[in-house]
């Protein structure tokens, strides 16, 4: 059977990935995880942005740290989590949010394992959350004095 122009079948070879890269949004914050979602540990993990990615309220280029350079050891089931940025500082300074993220690393037999994963940031743009304001003296989590 002939394909309609103009549409293409892509395979993803991406569901054998044990470790993984993924963003996490939390009451306004964006945070960066990487996990070892397999039963074996990974070696010599790699991971490359397709994009610059800039965080901390524009303080600190989130995409070149060390940790994405080369995580020798990752134990199974082990995740590491650092903070990339308020989703409303992300957002407004107009940082990436479709970011292609490619994963390597060497399995317990020494065989390399990559691939690609995919992200639309733009998802979370729009989610709404409270903010807790937090000052000295007791408050409960709503802010008001107790």
């Amino acid at each position: 059977m002939k394909k309609p122009e103009g549409k293409t079948s892509q395979r993803n070879d991406n569901f054998d990935l044990s470790v993984i890269v993924d963003f996490i949004f939390e009451e306004g914050l964006l945070f960066i995880s990487i996990k070892n979602i397999g039963d074996d540990p990974a070696f010599r993990v790699s991971i490359e942005f397709d994009k610059k990615i800039i965080g901390v309220s524009g303080r600190k280029e989130i995409s070149s740290l060390p940790l994405f350079r080369n995580i020798e050891f990752l134990a199974p089931n082990k995740e590491i989590k650092t903070f990339l940025d308020t989703s409303e500082s992300y957002f407004s300074r107009k940082q990436p949010e479709n970011i292609s993220i490619k994963i390597s690393y060497k399995n317990k037999e020494g065989k390399l394992i990559s691939g690609i994963i995919n992200h639309d940031l733009g998802i979370y743009k729009e989610i709404g959350y409270a903010k807790v304001i937090h000052e000295k003296g007791n408050q409960n989590k709503t802010g008001e004095n107790i």
